[in-house]
């Protein structure tokens, strides 16, 4: 279960948008937007790319994609 707050506030703080995001992922945006509000799973790749581009610590890395 992804921790949508947290997300969003590395997002925000990156500067990138959504749609850049969702680009690099190689999804749609909606499909960015499914996998943020917990309506579908991130994939471990994903999550990679992620933490990469938005400079995610390993701690926080737990904490967005990990919650319970």
């Amino acid at each position: 279960m992804t921790n949508t707050p947290l997300l969003e506030e590395y997002i925000k703080k990156s500067g990138y948008k959504k749609s850049h995001l969702a680009k690099a992922l190689g999804i749609s945006r909606y499909y960015f937007t499914l996998k943020c509000s917990n309506k579908a799973e991130f994939k471990a790749s994903e999550i990679d790319i992620l933490c990469k581009l938005l400079n995610i610590s390993v701690r926080d890395r737990m904490a967005i994609f990990f919650a319970n």
